[in-house]
């Protein structure tokens, strides 16, 4: 019931939202207002401008619309269940498959109808109306250009002749008449002023009855210099007057008669259409606000239509579904005999009342049905609970959306994680790496993941039930660990009984060859010596590898004696502070010191190979590094508990270090990697932990903690193995054989 009425807007809301609505109607329409009565109005507002003033006026007006027709809504359905909420939705129906369109329709026909006339009312037609003003007269004034320049042109080419010759020569006269000809003028006269201002004519061609010294200043023709001209139209005439250059007081006038009507009316015609464009300009905005109002006001027309119209609906409509309503808060309730009655009429509303009828009944026998389920369901769960807790296998049940629906303790505790919590997450948030196994159709997988920080590796089983699965995973981490152990002790010791058989006759032979027959070879440069030197060397080298092997092969089960840590640590540091005086060793211990129940010999070696490792580490570094420093120390933490820690500020530990304890893994060229291992089942067999960490300010810190209580217990036991395997029988023999050759 909650979920049905929280789409309800809230009653107490209603009043504000339609003040606000209404102030936001009322603020728009008055920067409408401004925007539409400011500035000059001689040009059209751009199409979105105009379109988004509508739209703005619209939405506020419509939305005002309808909390009016919601507000009258709640006023009819007041004696109807459900507060009025299906009056409200029909009327926000119709209001929207009338406002929407509409609203697009309008933002449609403003624009096409403001783009259609935009390019009358625009610059490009303006300037159409304005260039053909400009070119009538453009043509006007080439009219009496063209005259101008022929006449000044004229008189130019007159000039040289005239200075010449006197103008009542024939030839002066021919030239005159020709230069008229080809200039198309109509009429040409070459004239001089007299002091007393009066115009004498020189040479004339094609005169007319008209007297010049009328029809022009002379003072302006004496004013003239030699390349200006006065040039106008008169009488269907253009005609012009300049002085010829180089001649004192002789002009040159020239006329040309024009059919200037057709001009004169192009050009008044244009004139007469750009002012009636610009006074149709003027009305362009009322046009454009009168078109856009209506449009506002039939949009407006139409949605409160569809208020109406949505009004008169729900009350038909709202009735029966009232009804409806009710039945359905009994059942809310718990009431799961409502009926509602059925109606005269089987249309939509009598097929829902039927359809809820019958619903009743089968949830009445239903919920029945359920109850009993549910307690079976309950004590089958119990069952399952009580069982799961018990096993000490892992084991996590996931549904089809892959959340965890069940984890029992088993898996909480190998997972590392909180059982409770883990209950609805994802499984790929509790254990990605088991998540990744449901994805394919295996039935089981081996799983590597960290848990807590530790590396695990599980054994897991998985059973698929209708998109459900049930996981059920064991640590076999200690045991793959085990197994590659012994898979690498009895590799090395098969390396160690293959190579170390011949190592021996190779290094006897070498030997005596080097005293036999190194002082019998004349002209020697000492290369016998050094190739036989090399071989011994190698030979040694690889003797100590095999070694290292065997070690880790056949460790000895160690004896335990109490021995002090402390004479133990002092000896592995004095062994290398004597080899490497360039390095500063330092051995730090807490006085009293409690003594230490372990094999001496055994341990003393993995303190020795621990110390090895900081040495070479320190000696990795750059030749511009700071000196080299490698720290001993020792001290009780806690009850019973002795932490011995090796740190060196040397290049730090590799990328692999989850690794660097398993046999043969070594980041060193000439290395075995069986230190470590040899430290690692030393340490094991003591019943101890080892860790290696980061130095602060860079270096490695390795850290061995004992249980000096566990270690107590086990005084007295074990034996010192002898061993003495083929190759060193074969050793033994081959010194007796050589004692033999040499004697």
């Amino acid at each position: 019931m909650e979920n049905r009425r929280s789409f309800t807007l809230p009653t107490r809301f209603v009043p504000a939202i339609e003040f606000g609505v209404l102030a936001i109607a009322i603020a728009v329409g008055v920067g409408s207002y401004f925007v539409l009565s400011g500035g000059e109005r001689q040009h059209l507002l751009t199409p979105p401008v105009m379109a988004l003033l509508l739209v703005s006026n619209l939405l506020p007006c419509m939305a005002l619309l309808v909390l009016l027709g919601r507000r009258a809504a709640k006023k009819r359905a007041a004696s109807i269940g459900g507060g009025g909420a299906l009056h409200v939705r029909l009327v926000a129906m119709f209001s929207l498959l009338a406002s929407v369109p509409m609203l697009l329709v309008t933002i449609f026909a403003s624009l096409l109808f403001q783009t259609g006339v935009e390019f009358w009312f625009s610059d490009q037609a303006r300037s159409m109306l304005v260039d053909a003003r400009a070119l009538t007269q453009e043509s006007y004034r080439q009219i009496l250009s063209y005259v101008r320049n022929e006449v000044v042109t004229m008189a130019g080419d007159l000039g040289p002749v005239l200075r010449e010759y006197p103008t009542d020569q024939l030839e002066v006269q021919q030239f005159f008449a020709q230069q008229a000809y080809y200039r198309n003028l109509s009429e040409a006269v070459i004239f001089s002023i007299s002091p007393k201002g009066e115009l004498q004519t020189q040479l004339f061609y094609n005169p007319t009855d008209r007297d010049l010294s009328t029809e022009f200043d002379m003072g302006r023709v004496r004013a003239l210099s030699n390349s200006d001209a006065i040039t106008d139209i008169k009488n269907g005439r253009s005609r012009s007057v300049t002085r010829i250059p180089g001649v004192d007081n002789l002009y040159l006038y020239g006329g040309r008669e024009w059919d200037m009507t057709k001009y004169l009316a192009l050009s008044g015609r244009a004139e007469t259409m750009l002012k009636s464009y610009q006074a149709f300009l003027g009305r362009s905005g009322s046009i454009q606000l009168r078109f856009n109002i209506s449009l506002f006001v039939i949009s407006l027309m139409i949605v409160g239509l569809a208020v109406w119209v949505a009004l008169v609906v729900a009350d038909r409509l709202v009735r029966p579904v009232g009804e409806l309503v009710q039945a359905a808060d009994r059942v809310a309730g718990g009431d799961l005999t409502a009926r509602v009655a059925i109606p005269r009429r089987m249309d939509e509303i009598g097929t829902l009342a039927t359809a809820f009828n019958l619903m009743t009944q089968r949830l009445n026998e239903q919920t029945s049905a359920l109850v009993k389920a549910n307690e079976q369901i309950d004590s089958r769960r119990a069952l399952i609970e009580a069982v799961m807790s018990g096993v000490s296998a892992g084991v996590i049940s996931v549904g089809p959306d892959r959340a965890i629906r069940v984890i029992n303790a088993s898996a909480a505790n190998l997972l590392g994680i909180d059982a409770a919590a883990a209950v609805g997450k994802p499984l790929a948030a509790v254990a990605a790496e088991l998540d990744a196994t449901l994805a394919g159709d295996a039935r089981e997988a081996i799983v590597q993941l960290q848990a807590r920080g530790e590396a695990k590796t599980l054994a897991v089983k998985i059973t698929r039930d209708d998109g459900s699965f049930i996981l059920t995973f064991d640590d076999i981490t200690q045991q793959l660990l085990d197994q590659r152990r012994a898979a690498w002790s009895d590799v090395a010791r098969r390396i160690a009984h293959e190579i170390k058989n011949p190592l021996t006759p190779i290094q006897l032979a070498a030997e005596r060859l080097k005293r036999r027959y190194g002082r019998q070879i004349e002209n020697d440069d000492g290369t016998f010596a050094k190739l036989t030197d090399t071989i011994v060397r190698q030979v040694g080298d690889l003797r100590r590898m095999v070694d290292e092997f065997s070690s880790f092969a056949r460790m000895p089960k160690p004896v335990f004696h109490e021995e002090s840590m402390l004479d133990i640590a002092r000896q592995a540091v004095f062994l290398h502070e004597v080899a490497h005086p360039d390095i500063t060793f330092t051995l730090v211990a807490e006085d009293g010191l409690p003594p230490v129940v372990c094999d001496r010999r055994q341990f003393g070696q993995a303190l020795t190979n621990i110390v090895k490792n900081a040495v070479e580490a320190v000696e990795g570094r750059p030749e511009n590094a700071p000196k080299g420093e490698i720290c001993v120390s020792l001290q009780e933490i806690g009850a019973g508990q002795l932490q011995l820690t090796v740190s060196d500020n040397g290049i730090g530990l590799p990328v692999e270090r989850d690794r660097i304890v398993e046999p043969y893994m070594t980041t060193r060229a000439r290395g075995t990697g069986l230190g470590l291992a040899i430290v690692k089942k030393i340490v094991e067999e003591h019943f101890g932990n080892i860790s290696f960490g980061d130095r602060l300010g860079g270096g490695t810190v390795v850290t061995i903690t004992l249980d000096l209580n566990v270690l107590a217990a086990l005084e007295g036991e074990g034996a010192a193995s002898a061993y003495t395997g083929p190759e060193e029988s074969q050793r033994q023999a081959m010194l007796t054989r050589n004692g033999t050759l040499r004697s």
